[in-house]
């Protein structure tokens, strides 16, 4: 069957998308709401070290991006690393892997919407957050073209607000050198909590290689986009946290709630301040949007498996998307996005993003030299770096993904116990 055919099908989704809808659905992804909310957690856990912490996640983020470039090429299908955990290490690590994704970015997509429903409306926060998520959840079905499309303006308009806090902060008469004394008031586990909580705003690079069965030649366009858009969301961070820093040194920012509308009233530039508000939260719409698109595809993947339950994996006879894994996504999230707390969803996020990635990088340890295997150093890091931040979270965070990570291979545990018994 194909995707021409009636709905329900569950035929293959249609190559739509060149490199640079790629790189830009990467960029919606992590050139979100990460950098206007995670410098100041950063900054509480390691003052100045946060840049410390910014390069340690980013060494982390690039092992990881390789490792899943070269899987992805590798494997151009819709599931990311379930897929891949599934073909180089077993069935139960690729399920795993996908049931950390889909646990964790549902998660993510709860805070990405509550994040806008803060920065549109305070008094209103789950409503709006809500109403955010019917949105995109329809532009969604609409088709990955139009969500791409959409993704090129927001990513616009995001880069557009960046470049005016840098400006405004670089030309402050409040910018002061000494604040930069990078690592003096930081502990190496003060680092490292950084590093994990700045982890979160890089881990976008995963929806590109989600989307491998929509990309044009994929082996080609894969391994291109996924280390570009990292790099440009590196330099856009590093600029970021070196500016806002400069104007409010770490304490100031460790107990702001809003560092960069902080920052350019610091400044002297005060009309900002409504402007960057507006890109906040244009920023998690975007990174909404390719967060409910990036989980669509993970489970319609495991779905097509029957992991999750199979009416799940329909792909829509018109739109070419898995509509239905689109709704129920959509659905869960919106519960969440009007009983959930933030700062709860975003730790909880991390643990299980974390685990996928470390399947990710053992799954690409296991490539041969034929087969595009990166350097060997590439995938060992990666793997050990994802295991020492996902510990170095808050207790509580790493104490709720634990328990949901061992309850999904319980799940499977009991399935394949009835499969084994029927």
């Amino acid at each position: 069957m194909n995707g021409s055919s009636a709905a329900g099908d569950t035929g293959e989704l249609e190559r739509r998308l060149g490199v640079f809808d790629a790189v830009v659905i990467g960029l919606g992804s992590m050139i979100g709401a990460g950098i206007f909310a995670a410098l100041a957690p950063a900054a509480t856990a390691a003052g100045s070290g946060l840049l410390l912490g910014l390069a340690f996640a980013a060494v982390v983020a690039y092992c990881n991006a390789t490792s899943s470039a070269r899987l992805a090429a590798r494997y151009p299908r819709s599931g990311g690393t379930y897929v891949y955990g599934r073909e180089r290490l077993g069935e139960f690590w690729g399920y795993l892997a996908g049931w950390g994704f889909v646990v964790g970015k549902t998660a993510s997509c709860a805070a990405m919407a509550l994040t806008v429903g803060s920065y549109l409306w305070p008094g209103q926060t789950h409503a709006v957050a809500v109403a955010a998520v019917v949105a995109l959840t329809a532009v969604n079905y609409a088709g990955v073209h139009k969500s791409a499309l959409l993704t090129r303006g927001i990513v616009a308009v995001v880069l557009v607000v960046l470049a005016a806090v840098i400006v405004a902060c670089l030309t402050s008469a409040s910018t002061d050198a000494a604040r930069l004394d990078i690592g003096a008031d930081a502990s190496f586990g003060g680092v490292l909590r950084a590093a994990g909580l700045l982890f979160f705003a890089f881990a976008g690079y995963a929806r590109i290689a989600t989307l491998g069965e929509e990309v044009r030649d994929p082996r080609r366009t894969i391994p291109r986009a996924i280390p570009l858009a990292l790099g440009i969301t590196l330099v856009v961070y590093a600029a970021i946290a070196v500016c806002v820093l400069l104007v409010l040194g770490p304490g100031r920012l460790a107990h702001s709630t809003a560092p960069l509308a902080e920052a350019v009233r610091a400044a002297g530039v005060p009309g900002l301040t409504p402007v960057v508000r507006a890109g906040a939260t244009v920023a998690a719409l975007g990174s909404l949007l390719a967060l409910i698109l990036g989980v669509s595809r993970t489970t319609l993947a495991m779905a097509r498996d029957r992991h999750l339950p199979h009416a799940l994996a329909a792909v829509h006879p018109r739109f070419q998307v898995p509509h239905r894994a689109e709704l129920a996504v959509g659905a869960v999230v919106a519960v969440l996005a009007a009983t959930a707390d933030v700062r709860g969803a975003i730790g909880f996020s991390s643990f299980g993003v974390l685990t996928y990635y470390a399947i990710a990088n053992a799954s690409a340890w296991t490539l041969s030299p034929a087969e595009g295997r990166p350097a060997r150093i590439v995938p060992v890091i990666g793997l050990a770096g994802c295991l020492v931040l996902a510990f170095a979270l808050p207790r509580a965070s790493v104490l709720a993904g634990a328990a949901v990570i061992a309850a999904g291979a319980g799940v499977y545990g009991v399935r394949r116990y009835a499969v084994g018994r029927a």
